[in-house]
């Protein structure tokens, strides 16, 4: 992952309007908190956006931008959930700055991206199951690809997705069932093929 370890520095000189108002806000964390909140939450937010767009350039840019709007925000802060809200913020954020970039006239297909961007590195010895999830992943809509990943790597319950991507709480599972069941489907004839040979 292109990701660096430390804050971009136009993340770090946006600045974040709002720092003097009284209300805790987003933008009110400290440099230290924050810079241990990116670390924690960068690389998630980063796999999250390129997995679903399929484009690791595009996530790049979106991560940066969701950083510098998250703390732009004058949201107000509940300390209550600390960093687990912090997080459903940000994610919240990108997921919106994801849906303005499918919103324009497209350049170039998603189909045109290389498989390996939607593998991620196997230490659980699922390597087989993997190389049969990333093209079957290629063939999901955005939006499919988008409840997966929430759901099932980032491990969020179906109130929280509906808060990220702002669709009704009651149609996630619906949602999410279909998803499964289309991607089984997908990887369905390479399962037959493998165990035949």
């Amino acid at each position: 992952m292109p990701l660096e370890n430390t804050i971009p520095q136009s993340i770090v000189s946006a600045g974040a309007p709002g720092l003097e108002s009284g209300a805790p806000t987003w933008a009110n964390m400290d440099s230290d908190a924050f810079a241990a909140f990116y670390e924690r939450s960068a690389r998630p937010l980063w796999a999250y956006l390129a997995r679903t767009s399929g484009d690791p350039a595009l996530a790049d840019d979106l991560v940066q931008e969701s950083y510098i709007r998250f703390l732009s925000a004058d949201a107000p802060r509940t300390d209550v959930d600390g960093e687990v809200s912090a997080r459903r913020y940000l994610f919240r954020i990108a997921t919106n700055l994801l849906r303005d970039h499918w919103r324009r006239p497209k350049a170039t297909a998603i189909e045109d991206v290389s498989e390996e961007y939607f593998r991620t590195p196997d230490t659980s010895g699922q390597s087989d199951t993997r190389a049969l999830l990333g093209p079957a992943l290629l063939q999901l809509r955005p939006r499919e690809r988008q409840l997966l990943w929430l759901a099932y790597a980032e491990g969020y319950s179906h109130r929280e997705i509906a808060a990220i991507t702002g669709l009704a709480s009651a149609s996630i599972r619906l949602l999410l069932f279909r998803a499964r069941r289309k991607a089984a489907r997908l990887i369905q004839p390479h399962v037959a093929q493998e165990a035949a040979l």
